[in-house]
């Protein structure tokens, strides 16, 4: 990595006095006036303790010493408010040099409509050699690279064994379980599951991970791509298991008014004996204090009438882009290649995530024994299913989200849901 940070520093106190080519095809000259300016924009705001906004500040500011001749002006926007930023300045021609996307179906229309640059050609002085294979797949189009991941998140079901053990209760493996799980705390005034439903993303990762049982990760993946029908008992029955589990009082009560933060702290906070969530969330509980972390217990995703329990949901999704029109070319994907990389390399010295570039060289400072305990459950999987608003292109995802949170609400049946995602693929 050092010889690397060299290389990189020279070559970028040259950058000032080279000629690059700009994505309208005319030469531009770099002059020698000042450092070149490459703006940034992402979902991690100041001030936000999420391990990888943490890693992501620390990158800012290695970076202010390992890429001399280039001022990073960084923007932070929230999570849902940066999908309406992005969107809205990709259809303005006016998006920044390099900006934060998910892969798969969020990022493809800006492919597809010429604004985003490939990266190959960018890759090829031994970056390519540093990534972990597959870590850019879910933005690669046709043979091209239009991105470049920091970690692989995994969705896990976060247990309070402390709670467990106060009434009695087994972890979960099959959906009975779960069930009983359910009827035991309520009983005992204690809130079973918690989710932030306000922002609907929460939510629909029930139903996506109830899919994974149903239909298995290769179906799943194939009607997301519109290769297979939605519209199938499996799906069907996605929905029927999401929907008589809220009969069963298996959520919070008003669900649908709790955001992702609120949601989160019932979990932290001990009201919640379950989550379902993201491997990141695995960070707020080794942050939250009070030794929580020693009461947390994750396991897989319950089964479905014997199915797999070898595939998850989760994958490499999130990551930088490049815009075609970046006023200088060079420079930012150096940018994007520098702060992905120090990012994944940030977080596997933290003890935290599961990097998606080749990390064995760093010396983790600490241990996370939550992550620890995610990455032993995905040793032997089978299958990844990405969350499916990353997959669905444009409205889809939105229409998608708002179908979940009707089965929340109990105002659609569990046909109508799987006809309705079927009518996004006809």
């Amino acid at each position: 990595m050092q010889i690397f940070k060299k290389v990189l520093g020279f070559l970028l106190l040259s950058i000032l006095a080279v000629t690059t080519v700009a994505a309208n095809g005319q030469k531009e000259k770099v002059t020698a006036d000042g450092p070149v300016k490459v703006s940034v924009w992402t979902l991690w705001t100041d001030g936000t303790e999420d391990v990888n906004a943490v890693a992501f500040r620390k990158a800012l500011e290695s970076a202010k010493k390992d890429l001399p001749g280039i001022i990073i002006e960084h923007d932070g926007t929230e999570n849902e408010a940066y999908k309406t930023k992005i969107k809205t300045a990709m259809a303005a021609d006016e998006a920044p040099d390099v900006f934060f996307a998910w892969g798969a179906g969020f990022v493809k229309p800006f492919i597809d409509a010429d604004k985003v640059l490939p990266l190959d050609s960018y890759l090829t002085d031994g970056t390519s050699d540093r990534l972990k294979g597959g870590a850019n797949t879910n933005f690669t189009v046709n043979g091209k690279t239009y991105g470049l991941t920091f970690t692989q998140w995994v969705a896990g079901l976060y247990c309070n064994q402390e709670l467990f053990d106060k009434y009695g209760v087994k972890i979960p493996k099959t959906y009975n379980d779960l069930l009983k799980a359910v009827e035991v705390f309520n009983a005992n005034g204690i809130i079973p599951i918690t989710v932030g439903e306000k922002d609907r993303w929460p939510g629909m990762f029930w139903q996506n991970a109830f899919a994974i049982r149903t239909a298995g990760a290769d179906k799943s993946n194939a009607a997301l791509a519109g290769n297979a029908s939605f519209n199938t008992p499996e799906f069907v029955k996605s929905a029927q298991l999401l929907t008589d589990l809220v009969k069963a009082g298996g959520f919070a009560k008003g669900v649908l008014g709790l955001d992702y933060n609120e949601g989160g702290a019932l979990f932290l906070e001990g009201q919640a004996a379950m989550y379902y969530m993201g491997s990141w969330f695995a960070g707020d509980i080794a942050s939250h204090g009070n030794n929580f972390i020693d009461k947390v217990t994750v396991a897989k995703f319950p089964t479905v009438d014997g199915s797999k329990d070898t595939e998850f949901l989760g994958g490499a999704i999130d990551g930088l882009c490049v815009s075609k029109n970046a006023k200088n070319l060079d420079a930012s994907t150096t940018v994007a290649k520098y702060l992905m990389e120090q990012v994944s390399r940030n977080l596997a010295e933290a003890g935290e995530g599961i990097p998606t570039w080749k990390t064995d060289d760093v010396k983790s400072l600490k241990t996370n024994p939550v992550v620890e305990q995610i990455k032993s459950l995905i040793n032997n999987s089978t299958g990844y299913v990405l969350a499916w608003d990353t997959f669905l292109v444009g409205a889809n995802a939105d229409d998608h989200k708002n179908y979940v949170a009707e089965l929340f609400g109990q105002t659609m049946s569990p046909e109508d849901f799987a006809a309705k995602m079927q009518a996004m693929n006809e």
